[in-house]
Protein backbone atom coordinates (compact mmCIF):
# COMPACT_ATOMS: atom_id res chain seq x y z
CA UNK A 1 0.00 0.00 0.00
CA UNK A 2 1.32 3.67 -0.86
CA UNK A 3 2.30 6.09 1.57
CA UNK A 4 0.35 9.24 1.85
CA UNK A 5 2.02 12.22 1.35
CA UNK A 6 1.91 15.33 3.24
CA UNK A 7 2.25 17.59 0.58
CA UNK A 8 -1.59 18.13 0.35
CA UNK A 9 -1.02 19.96 5.06
CA UNK A 10 -0.39 23.40 5.00
CA UNK A 11 2.95 24.09 6.43
CA UNK A 12 3.23 25.29 9.57
CA UNK A 13 3.24 29.15 10.13
CA UNK A 14 6.06 31.05 11.92
CA UNK A 15 4.73 32.46 14.58
CA UNK A 16 5.78 37.01 14.58
CA UNK A 17 7.45 37.85 17.97
CA UNK A 18 6.30 41.36 20.02
CA UNK A 19 8.90 43.05 18.65
CA UNK A 20 8.25 42.40 14.43
CA UNK A 21 4.72 43.16 15.14
CA UNK A 22 5.23 46.35 16.15
CA UNK A 23 7.83 46.94 13.36
CA UNK A 24 5.24 46.20 10.93
CA UNK A 25 2.54 47.94 12.48
CA UNK A 26 4.51 51.20 12.53
CA UNK A 27 5.89 50.50 8.91
CA UNK A 28 2.26 50.58 8.01
CA UNK A 29 1.50 53.66 9.78
CA UNK A 30 4.06 55.68 8.25
CA UNK A 31 2.13 54.57 4.63
CA UNK A 32 -1.05 56.42 5.78
CA UNK A 33 -0.90 59.50 3.84
CA UNK A 34 -3.44 62.24 6.17
CA UNK A 35 -5.91 64.72 4.50
CA UNK A 36 -4.62 68.25 4.26
CA UNK A 37 -6.30 70.94 6.96
CA UNK A 38 -7.97 72.52 4.15
CA UNK A 39 -9.03 69.70 2.52
CA UNK A 40 -10.58 68.25 5.71
CA UNK A 41 -12.70 71.65 6.48
CA UNK A 42 -14.10 71.72 2.62
CA UNK A 43 -15.12 67.85 3.59
CA UNK A 44 -16.48 68.83 7.08
CA UNK A 45 -18.65 71.63 5.52
CA UNK A 46 -19.84 70.05 2.18
CA UNK A 47 -20.77 66.78 5.15
CA UNK A 48 -22.84 69.57 6.86
CA UNK A 49 -24.47 71.23 3.89
CA UNK A 50 -25.28 67.34 2.66
CA UNK A 51 -26.93 66.54 6.00
CA UNK A 52 -29.35 69.89 6.03
CA UNK A 53 -30.77 69.18 2.55
CA UNK A 54 -31.27 65.28 3.48
CA UNK A 55 -32.49 66.46 6.43
CA UNK A 56 -34.85 68.62 4.96
CA UNK A 57 -36.02 66.41 2.29
CA UNK A 58 -37.06 63.38 4.73
CA UNK A 59 -38.75 65.97 7.06
CA UNK A 60 -41.05 66.69 4.11
CA UNK A 61 -41.39 63.09 3.07
CA UNK A 62 -42.48 62.45 6.15
CA UNK A 63 -44.75 65.28 6.95
CA UNK A 64 -46.36 64.39 3.78
CA UNK A 65 -46.83 60.90 4.80
CA UNK A 66 -48.43 62.14 8.26
CA UNK A 67 -50.58 64.11 6.61
CA UNK A 68 -52.01 61.54 4.18
CA UNK A 69 -52.25 58.98 7.34
CA UNK A 70 -54.12 61.48 9.18
CA UNK A 71 -56.40 62.38 6.16
CA UNK A 72 -57.33 58.45 6.09
CA UNK A 73 -57.88 57.72 9.55
CA UNK A 74 -60.04 60.63 9.51
CA UNK A 75 -62.10 58.61 7.13
CA UNK A 76 -62.42 55.96 8.95
CA UNK A 77 -63.40 57.45 12.37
Amino acid sequence: MAQPTHASTPAKKQRTTPGEFVRQVRAEANKIVWPTWPETARTAVFVGILVLILSLFFLAVDSVFGYTVRELLGFIG
